[in-house]
């Protein structure tokens, strides 16, 4: 792909490699008439509160001229596993994503953290630039959590490479030190290209509104204003798709929302759990507990005691609701805290500010946005909240892929939201 020149200058600074399927276009436009490509951007912690005139101008009159709605999440409320069943249309349980940090029993002493590429942990459930691939509409991926997953691999884990698998014929390997206009830039020039080789279907990411609400909470003027940057650049992609004269269907998604947490709303999980019979996989809204060879039943007893602000369950116990337990990687033991509250390993000893996510996910604190427009769509429509396993069905039937009666969620929104 050609991408402009600054973004090849950082990328090279930065030590970014742009991944390609096909030789550069030249770099004039294409003047014929073009079918609409469809558009599935991520903003990363991006609350439905922030659709505003005020906060996000292009995003509201989207809305007007299309279709919004509040989005329930999946349990857990993390990154990985809510952009992947968006992607994919199969809930964190049955996908394998069980988490941003995770383990396998049958890969003893790995852990799986949002840098891991190994095929094995994705292969599960099916992301829909493959689908898109596999029923011939081309696809190209602006940063997707799980995009640069070489997906159906296989092969050692230590090798770095793996045999079979795919991407989307265009894809970028994160990097945060480019710029929200830079991913708009890169992504219209996929679209200058010929017909041959212009992607039908792309995604994009913003990770900007989850950086600032993590760091100054999710009303701070900072988490606001980043908010205004990501609408900005999606202003700025509908201008170059005007430009273009290129139809385009935006659908405009989040993993989750977010929450305020605070030093005096930690629970320090080594008051009332011996300290040798558990090791903590993750931390935070919620608790990721394994027990210690032969410590089960001390852990087992130790979190069966009531404790203010969270509950416990072991696996085969936590709540139907919450759609979590099956899966061999969900934790032995979980904790969940109350909206608000944070799980720790011990007593802080910094200042506890800022935001976070992981919890239940019916909270309205972890509603995520979610805003569609363009000549597929209806304009004006407030649909009722639903989940996010709907959106990848919704994508499908736009790029004309059969339904996949496999996934959670179906094409219900369809009927509403599309014309």
């Amino acid at each position: 792909m050609r991408i402009p020149a600054l973004f090849v200058a950082l990328a090279a600074l930065s030590g970014c490699v742009i991944q390609t399927g096909s030789v550069a276009p030249p770099p004039s436009a294409v003047a014929e008439a073009k079918a609409p490509v469809t558009i599935l951007i991520g903003v990363d912690g991006a609350r439905p509160d922030y659709l505003s005139p005020a906060i996000a101008p292009n995003l509201s009159r989207l809305a007007a001229d299309g279709v919004s709605a509040s989005m329930q999440p999946s349990f857990p409320t993390k990154t990985f596993p809510n952009f992947w069943t968006l992607a994919t249309g199969v809930r964190p349980d049955k996908s394998g994503i069980v988490g941003n940090k995770m383990e396998d029993a049958t890969r003893p002493g790995e852990v799986f953290t949002m840098a891991t590429d190994d095929p094995f942990w994705w292969n599960t459930a099916k992301p829909i630039w493959i689908a898109a691939e596999e029923g011939g509409v081309r696809s190209a991926t602006m940063f997707w959590p799980g995009s640069e997953v070489a997906w159906g691999g296989t092969g050692k884990p230590d090798h770095g490479v793996y045999a079979g698998g795919h991407h989307a014929s265009d894809w970028q390997a994160f990097n945060q030190a480019i710029t929200a206009e830079q991913r708009v830039d890169a992504v219209i020039d996929w679209l200058r290209r010929p017909a041959a080789t212009r992607p039908r279907f792309v995604t994009l990411y913003f990770d900007d509104v989850d950086v600032a609400g993590h760091d100054a909470g999710p009303h701070s003027p900072e988490t606001l204003s980043a908010m205004t940057r990501v609408d900005a650049a999606i202003g700025r992609l509908q201008r170059e798709l005007a430009a273009l004269n290129q139809p385009a269907n935006l659908i405009v998604v989040a993993d989750h929302g977010m929450a305020a947490v605070a030093t005096d709303r930690v629970i320090a999980f080594d008051r009332f759990a011996p300290a040798d019979s558990y090791r903590l996989i993750e931390t935070g809204p919620y608790a990721a507990i394994e027990p210690m060879p032969g410590r089960e039943a001390a852990l087992a007893a130790a979190v069966g005691r009531p404790q203010p602000h969270m509950q416990c369950w072991p696996k085969e116990q936590i709540p139907a609701r919450l759609r979590y337990g099956t899966h061999p990687r969900v934790p032995s033991f979980l904790c969940l805290a109350d909206i608000g509250w944070t799980i720790l390993l011990t007593a802080p000893t910094r200042p506890v500010t800022g935001g976070a996510h992981g919890y239940d996910d019916a909270a309205p604190d972890m509603q995520a946005l979610f805003v569609a427009g363009g000549p597929a769509f209806r304009p004006g429509v407030r649909l009722p909240a639903f989940r996010n396993t709907a959106v990848a069905p919704l994508l499908r039937r736009m790029l004309g892929l059969p339904a996949d009666p496999t996934l959670d969620g179906d094409g219900g929104i369809a009927a509403t939201a599309l014309r």
